[in-house]
């Protein structure tokens, strides 16, 4: 995709991220909730080995005091703060960044699962910010965080929602959990070329570190 340079370049994108919408009332209740993505070709399969390399990297800088104290960063602070306002106690359902960091520490690295979780990992770790990957060519117009509908399911999963799940959707219906899983044939499967590279963001994250993690992980899946 024009305009994604390698992160940390200060090159700004061109064009920039897509901007998506949230429900007026959780906007309202949810003060800057937000969702932002990028789309670039990409395939699914076994990382290429400067990502791999980059991987081990981060293990070699992310472990014992550093991983616990991770959490008082700002970044990973406001999606804590975030997962309480919406009900989810982070010490039992982990946010993203600490889900990565509990299992550095018990793998005794980031081991190494393809693309594009790699990606992810590495743009999450080096940022904070709560990433997912999507095939492009499965998603209809913009994409937004709103709540479930009567009757909504998630694709795959049996089963309505319970109505006010809280739902990443496109202009049809619901692709994902905000937190959590992926609707059946909307992910980076095998046959996706294009990937769409999504950030949610919090109340306390800045649009630069949600720019700077988009382009992070971008870099990673294009180049493989």
């Amino acid at each position: 995709m024009a305009g994604v340079e390698a992160a940390g370049s200060g090159v700004g994108w061109e064009p920039p991220p897509e901007q998506g919408w949230v429900a007026p009332h959780l906007a309202a209740e949810l003060p800057g909730l937000g969702i932002a993505w990028v789309e670039v070709d990409g395939r699914p399969g076994r990382s290429p080995e400067p990502v791999r390399r980059r991987l081990r990297g981060l293990s070699d800088r992310f472990f014992g005091a550093a991983a616990i104290q991770m959490r008082e960063r700002p970044v990973p602070w406001a999606y804590r703060v975030f997962f309480r306002q919406i009900g989810l106690d982070p010490d039992h359902t982990r946010t993203p960044i600490e889900q990565l960091a509990l299992d550095r520490l018990h793998d005794g690295a980031f081991k190494s699962r393809g693309l594009p979780a790699d990606a992810l990992t590495i743009a999450t770790v080096e940022t904070g910010i709560a990433l997912r990957a999507f095939d492009a060519e499965q998603l209809e117009g913009r994409l937004c965080i709103r709540d479930s509908a009567p009757g909504e399911s998630l694709a795959g999963r049996p089963g309505e929602l319970p109505h006010g799940t809280l739902t990443i959707a496109d202009e049809r219906t619901p692709v994902g959990l905000l937190f959590g899983a992926t609707a059946e044939g909307r992910g980076m499967e095998r046959g996706t070329r294009r990937a769409a590279i999504v950030a949610v963001q919090v109340n306390g994250v800045s649009q630069m570190a949600v720019d700077e993690a988009l382009r992070t992980a971008a870099v990673s899946i294009e180049r493989s």
